[in-house]
């Protein structure tokens, strides 16, 4: 009984500070944020106006926060399918195929996510320049003396420009994580299905896909909503939204509601949004994407 009530004691003190710093700066910020999107309120003032669901009726009435909807969601199918299948190819590559200085293109393709998000944008603003880009500057080659193409100023063009940087930074991430899997995968099950004469392709969706999907469902759920905060990142370190709201997303749009427009109580309700709309999302893709694990 001593040693029982010992052993409760020790996991309750490992456990009580975690709990503790959750709970004042993961908990009581939630239920403010809730709390403050029934009151208007410019964020400085010590005038707080109880409105109800106000906010939510403005919001819901409100076609900028449609068109930061409507961004988010782009970027989120956009950036998850690219990333995801590109970091599944470059993972097979590297592993199931023999090429020389492996290690070399592992280190050059996890480089991007180690650089900031500051960084990143830095140089893709550089290289999408419309007068001295690389981008451009390439394309002249081909195109002579037509007009440059403003990557970050057309409004059709820019939310592709956005995704594809986003795309550079998350690759050798996901290509890291999925190439630790896919080399738990017993290498007599890739000389059986040779022996019985599947192709490559073959054998990468019947065999390395199914033996990983464990951890292609966590790595998508998280990539997922992960995209949400990286979006207003890179909206915010390259176009501040621009131009004419065709960059804005659900948190930068909140950003801007909060804190410069002074309406914090309105801001906060799309944060309500924001954060109902990511666990909504959670729980869709964990659904679809649930499957009986396979074992080797």
């Amino acid at each position: 009984m001593q040693k029982n009530k010992g052993r409760s004691r020790f996991i309750v003190a490992c456990v009580a500070p975690a709990t503790i710093l959750a709970f004042i700066f993961l908990v009581i910020p939630t239920i403010n944020v809730f709390r403050m999107s029934l009151f208007r309120w410019g964020g400085y003032s010590p005038n707080q106006e109880f409105v109800g669901l106000s906010n939510f009726v403005t919001l819901f009435k409100d076609q900028n926060f449609y068109q930061s909807c409507r961004n988010t969601i782009l970027l989120i199918v956009v950036v998850t399918a690219v990333t995801i299948t590109f970091a599944l190819l470059f993972a097979a590559i590297l592993t199931r195929e023999k090429i020389r200085g492996q290690n070399f293109f592992r280190i050059i393709f996890y480089i991007p996510n180690i650089l900031s998000v500051v960084v990143i944008s830095a140089i893709f603003s550089a290289i999408y320049d419309s007068k001295q880009g690389l981008l451009n500057s390439l394309l002249s080659l081909f195109r002579g003396d037509a007009e440059p193409i403003y990557w970050l100023g057309d409004q059709k063009l820019v939310i592709y420009s956005l995704a594809i940087a986003m795309v550079w930074q998350a690759i050798g991430y996901y290509m890291v994580m999925y190439m630790a899997s896919m080399s738990a995968v017993s290498e007599s099950l890739y000389e059986s299905a040779n022996l019985e004469g599947a192709s490559k392709l073959t054998q990468f969706f019947q065999i390395t896909l199914p033996l990983i999907w464990t951890n292609i469902r966590t790595t998508l759920t998280f990539f997922i909503i992960s995209n949400i905060n990286m979006s207003f990142l890179f909206v915010k370190a390259m176009t501040g939204g621009g131009p004419d709201g065709a960059t804005e997303v659900f948190l930068s749009y909140m950003y801007k509601q909060a804190y410069t427009n002074s309406t914090y109580g309105y801001g906060m309700a799309i944060g309500v949004v924001v954060f109902s709309f990511s666990f909504a999302l959670a729980a869709v893709v964990n659904r679809v994407t649930k499957r009986e694990p396979l074992e080797m």
